[in-house]
């Protein structure tokens, strides 16, 4: 292993899991008896890691605890929805969402701002760990996938496939910091699909 390699950290981004419908959804859309089960299977398989976090809304607090894991703070994510620029679930009608939202992020809009901004957050949040040090976040569709683009601008974004469906995440490679001045990069994006999982 070189120096490099002694560095690099580990961050997984995972979305929630499945809510209840109808009248049993609940106030922020509780998790489903469904939901509990994919999170318990999703996170039999993850872990342990240093640091765990959640945004506001109760479904994510809920998947990273179904998951077997302690939330350490709950974070206020900058990346979602922009009415003209990003509709509610445009991403699921796009053919290659990922090179889509690559080509909204090089426009320079409100998206691409707030991509950059959680790409940083994202960075941060790993430098409070050592190296080697894993970081769970537990987020939404939508907010992830425009942020992913954002970490990894130069990645074959047509080989990522379809947007984060529940339970679905993606554990990212972080190198660094390196020499004084350097804050590190990702590297690497390993996909995690929940459909295919055993």
């Amino acid at each position: 292993m070189n120096d490099l390699e002694d560095e690099r950290r580990y961050l997984a981004v995972y979305r929630h899991a499945p809510t209840k419908k109808g009248a049993g959804r609940g106030r922020g859309s509780h998790l489903s008896a469904e939901g509990v089960a994919l999170a318990r299977r999703i996170g039999g398989d993850l872990g342990p890691f240093h640091r765990v976090y959640v945004s506001p809304v109760p479904r994510t607090l809920e998947t990273a605890l179904a998951m077997g894991f302690a939330v350490d703070d709950v974070l206020e994510f900058s990346c979602g929805y922009v009415s003209g620029e990003f509709e509610h679930h445009d991403q699921w009608d796009w053919e290659e969402p990922y090179v889509r939202f690559a080509e909204l992020l090089r426009s320079g809009g409100a998206l691409a701002k707030s991509a950059a901004t959680d790409a940083v957050l994202w960075a941060h949040l790993l430098a409070d760990v050592p190296a080697g040090g894993r970081v769970l976040i537990v987020s939404h569709g939508g907010s992830i996938e425009p942020t992913l683009v954002a970490c990894l601008p130069q990645a074959e974004h047509r080989t990522w496939g379809s947007p984060f469906s529940h339970c679905d995440g993606v554990i990212l490679t972080f190198a660094g910091p390196g020499v004084v001045g350097d804050p590190g990069c990702f590297i690497a994006a390993d996909f995690r699909r929940a459909a295919t999982s055993q």
